[in-house]
């Protein structure tokens, strides 16, 4: 049995599982199996692979997309550069760290994006956070980085106010707040300011729609969830762990 699986401490709710078994009877692959392992440690890794030898690739998800980096062997160049892992190829109990957050929301957002939309605010500053500032460096995209905890260029929710909201027509969330079950949490944001010149992009596909989104499609912004980007995620996964 080949098996495949997703790592984070909290999985109940998880995408991947379902994508893969719902693509595993579709294409009737009957020797794949797709497990979720909620790992309380980044340090109960090791113990992991050993205990399953048939274990050919992991998903990453929070909190461990940035934690999983000493346990790599070999790092691809979106890995090296914004320092997030995603997806793992075990080979001999070797992890073998892609990312591929950048170029799903690269590739999930480029088919909705207008010439206005040039100057970005991307709300939260980790593993996700730094995919998409390397997806819209990529895109020439100008972006802040908001943050509860500043370092470097990045601001704090307390900086932003209607002018900054009206100069910034692409805002990304790319933090947990609002995903279920806690659904009436928001970014603490000037919503009013919002015009139909936005786009708003959420990185949680659960709900379809959060309260950041419902506050911008409420004043005729243009707005995203994040089921897209999981499964473009989802199958370049698919793509690496059975890569020659």
């Amino acid at each position: 049995m080949k098996k495949y699986g997703l790592i984070g401490k909290s999985l109940k709710h998880s995408f991947s599982q379902h994508y893969f078994s719902e693509k595993f009877l579709n294409e009737k692959l009957s020797d794949c199996q797709y497990e979720n392992f909620e790992l309380a440690s980044i340090d109960d890794l090791p113990a992991l692979v050993e205990s399953i030898p048939d274990l050919l690739g992991l998903n990453v998800t929070i909190p461990y997309k940035q934690d999983i980096l000493p346990f790599l062997k070999h790092r691809d160049d979106i890995v090296k550069k914004i320092g997030a892992c995603n997806c793992i190829k075990i080979i001999g109990h070797q992890l073998y760290g892609y990312n591929t957050d950048a170029p799903a929301f690269q590739l999930s957002l480029q088919s909705k994006i207008k010439k206005h939309h040039q100057c970005a605010l991307v709300l939260g500053s980790g593993g996700a956070s730094k995919a998409v500032q390397a997806a819209l460096s990529e895109m020439g995209i100008d972006f802040l980085v908001v943050s509860r905890h500043q370092e470097g260029n990045e601001i704090g929710y307390e900086e932003i106010g209607e002018k900054m909201i009206r100069e910034h027509l692409l805002i990304i969330n790319t933090t947990p707040v609002g995903m279920f079950p806690n659904t009436e949490q928001d970014p603490p944001l000037p919503y009013e300011a919002l015009s139909p010149q936005h786009l708003l992009f959420d990185l949680i596909y659960n709900p379809e729609k959060t309260k950041f989104l419902q506050q911008g499609e409420a004043r005729g912004a243009q707005i995203i969830n994040g089921y897209e980007m999981l499964q473009l995620q989802a199958e370049q996964s698919w793509e690496i762990w059975n890569a020659e």
